[in-house]
């Protein structure tokens, strides 16, 4: 399986495909033949949404000149399907949205079990990518979630990457939930004695091959100390003991 981590694979308010940092010509290299492509939502049940999101995201890829063969949506309709579905794909988008809410649905069906025996291409979208992760830092993000001590920051992930991931960092470090500051108030004490990897749009992060490489801009910050650790048109390879 290769993976392709994104803050958002798309340029923001076009949804064509971004391709900084060579995001594109990577991910077409890898996609040279017709392929089936199956979209896992973000939530199960919100159908309009997810069919609304499922139809950018296939146009994205076709405009791109990507040879799809099918389209599919995974959701709750056909969540019995599963296994099927995911079996016959070569292409899994996983979906940007609210990260309890997916995780909730990845568990239901058994999406870790299920990629263990994949061996396609995997475009994680935000919430997606996040949830990629062995344990996975469900950063608050609705109001009330930063406020709530009952609301459970860290989660079981699908385990493809031990890299707990941040997307959208542009917007980040200026957001303010429940009166606090998302990233010096609720993310910094959240980050000790961990690492977050923080990533702009356009940046991703890419296993092949058992390496992990950051490519474009990209902070982590661990123990409450952020340091930018690369910047666009470059590339980082994240070594496994950090």
């Amino acid at each position: 399986m290769i993976c392709f981590l994104t803050s958002r694979h798309d340029i923001p308010g076009s949804f064509q495909m971004n391709p900084a940092n060579g995001f594109m010509d990577r991910l077409r290299r890898c996609l040279s033949e017709p392929c089936r492509a199956l979209f896992v939502c973000s939530d199960p049940d919100d159908w309009a949404t997810m069919d609304y999101y499922a139809e950018l995201m296939e146009g994205s890829f076709v405009k791109a000149g990507f040879p799809l063969e099918r389209f599919g949506i995974l959701d709750g309709r056909n969540a019995d399907r599963a296994a099927e579905l995911v079996g016959e794909a070569k292409l899994l988008i996983l979906a940007g949205g609210h990260v309890p809410t997916q995780n909730r649905f990845f568990a239901r069906i058994g999406l870790r079990e299920l990629l263990r025996g994949f061996d396609g291409v995997l475009v994680g979208i935000s919430a997606g990518s996040m949830n990629c992760a062995e344990t996975v830092y469900a950063q608050p993000e609705r109001d009330g979630e930063a406020a709530d001590p009952n609301y459970r920051r860290f989660l079981p992930g699908l385990g493809l990457t031990k890299r707990m991931l941040l997307p959208h960092y542009q917007d980040l470090k200026n957001e303010v939930l429940d009166g606090l500051r998302v990233m010096e108030d609720v993310a910094f004490p959240d980050s000790m004695g961990r690492c977050f990897y923080c990533l702009p749009d356009g940046s991703y992060l890419l296993l092949e091959d058992g390496k992990e490489t950051l490519f474009g801009e990209a902070w982590s910050l661990k123990d409450g100390k952020l340091t930018q650790i690369s910047s666009n048109g470059t590339s980082v390879e994240l070594l496994k003991d950090t």
